[in-house]
């Protein structure tokens, strides 16, 4: 009998009496990470990383928060159950669940090229491994941050010498706080401006020992110092009237999507930042491969290709259907 089932609410575990990542409200979720498809609002009582609980009381209110620490175990019923780093956000975490000699772990979202702030992905040995999908096609392949961020600093640098505002555009839970500490390592030490939207989850990283230096509001009364400046902002910030405040904005946006031309275009930004939080095809199958599970299981994506590898590698593979799932970087 399989230690996890697949439920109209979500992945379950009947041993241990939890959810993982539940989209319907449940007596008890463990969540992986913060994002709204994976923490949604309802459950009676959730179980995360400390760093993920301060989010979650932010977006669902006054909700009842139990922390792990990764590596730290807890027993639900018999069924052993720990978290260990995912690498996708800062505080995004595996579930392993140990039960009868059977291992799991649910992956929600990661990526194994470490970005600084977010843990280095560990990998969990297991016997079945439920693997996220978001980018899982073949033209989906990340060039080395290092690289990314140097093709950003030559872009602002531009922008700077000719007095123009780079406005980047960033999810507001971990990829505008990836690209500020990222400024910052690279000894950008000015201020960086951001859009208010922004401001809850960078004063609830910066607390969390994440450093992103001096941030400022890029509100009206700020405008006349901001030409030559950096400002993030949100998605919706840049089809908004807020943009209009900036007398020549520039805009990049910064997700994964930027490698599909036609949402590049979509976007209207002058530089498509090919910068994601979510494996690219090939860290998505090394990863299979390092783990050797006996068969894994493939959500919230594309899961025709990863099914046709995994009968190419003579893999046992089960596409899983998420409800409500929008493949929309956060």
């Amino acid at each position: 009998m399989n230690l996890l089932s697949f439920t109209e609410k979500g992945i379950y575990c009947a041993a241990g009496d939890f959810y993982i990542d539940p989209w319907k409200p449940v007596e008890r979720a463990v969540i992986t990470h913060a994002h709204s498809d994976h923490a949604r609002p309802g459950s009676t009582a959730y179980l995360c990383h400390p760093l993920t609980k301060p989010i979650l009381l932010l977006r669902l209110g006054d909700v009842s928060v139990q922390t792990l620490e990764w590596g730290e175990t807890l027993f639900l019923h018999g069924v052993k159950l720990s978290l260990h780093p995912a690498g996708h956000i800062p505080g995004s975490s595996q579930v392993r669940v140990e039960y009868e000699n059977q291992v799991w772990v649910v992956s929600g979202d990661y990526k194994t090229e470490p970005d600084g702030i977010s843990g280095e992905m560990e990998a969990v040995r297991c016997d079945v491994f439920v693997t996220e999908s978001t980018f899982g096609l073949p033209i989906f392949e990340w060039k080395p941050q290092q690289e990314i961020f140097y093709s950003i600093q030559n872009w602002i640098l531009s922008n700077q010498q000719k007095g123009d505002n780079s406005v980047l555009i960033a999810y507001s839970l971990g990829k505008a706080q990836r690209l500020i500490a990222l400024l910052r390592q690279t000894g950008y030490e000015k201020p960086i401006y951001v859009h208010g939207a922004l401001d809850s989850m960078n004063a609830l990283y910066q607390a969390h020992g994440v450093a992103l230096g001096a941030l400022l509001p890029a509100t009206d009364s700020a405008r006349k110092s901001l030409p030559g400046e950096i400002v993030i902002a949100p998605p919706s910030a840049i089809a908004d009237k807020w943009a209009r405040r900036f007398a020549d904005p520039i805009p990049a946006f910064a997700s994964g999507w930027m490698m599909v031309r036609a949402r590049a275009r979509q976007r209207y930004v002058e530089l498509p930042l090919v910068v994601s939080d979510h494996a690219d095809w090939d860290e998505l199958t090394l990863t299979v491969g390092e783990l050797k599970p006996e068969e894994f299981w493939i959500t919230h994506g594309n899961e025709d290709a990863l099914l046709r590898w995994a009968e190419l590698n003579n893999v046992a593979a089960t596409a899983l259907e998420i409800a409500g799932y929008e493949d929309e970087e956060e």
